[in-house]
């Protein structure tokens, strides 16, 4: 049985349309909220953005396009918005703009590199099959690229997200 289905409520942003979803079975997320059959979601561009499995869910205002996509147990809330390449799974939790940056394409595979703020308070990195912290994925560039150009331009948007990456705020 599917977890929810997409409404007839949508909006336009930046070219794509925007659909709200709703529960379609009860389930609860990692902290405990219980999302009820009926309750309505967030926005996504389609079915694709969010998976149907585990407890992975978008609320509020948050919204996902384009060929990123939600899963495992993993929540976009708040004015979030996840888009491109971007992939949030696991326990991740993404509340706003100031918590993710999106960079790309770039670097080695000219794909999207995703920085964003963890449950820790610090910063998590996804870029291909790599999935970490900040310094865990500034070690592996060091490893593999060196000095390259590459390895300059990974370097180089890790401190932009260290500075864009709001880690004071609220979560």
């Amino acid at each position: 049985m599917k977890k929810y289905e997409l409404t007839k409520e949508k909006k336009e942003f930046l070219g794509r349309t925007l659909y709200r979803i709703r529960a379609l079975k009860d389930f609860e997320l990692l902290d405990g909220t219980i999302i009820h059959a009926g309750d309505l979601g967030g926005w996504v561009e389609k079915e694709d953005n969010l998976s149907q499995e585990g407890s992975a869910w978008v609320y509020g205002d948050a919204w996902v396009s384009g060929e990123a996509w939600v899963y495992g147990d993993a929540w976009v809330y708040g004015d979030a918005l996840v888009y491109g390449n971007a992939l949030v799974y696991g326990n991740a939790q993404v509340y706003r703009m100031e918590h993710i940056m999106t960079f790309g394409p770039a670097g080695s595979r000219n794909g999207t590199t995703t920085f964003y703020r963890n449950k820790n308070n610090g910063i998590s990195v996804t870029c291909g099959c790599f999935n970490g912290s900040i310094e865990d994925f500034l070690a592996q560039v060091n490893e593999t690229h060196s000095d390259n150009k590459h390895g300059q331009v990974y370097r180089a948007a890790a401190e932009l997200a260290k500075l864009q990456i709001d880690l004071e705020g609220e979560q």
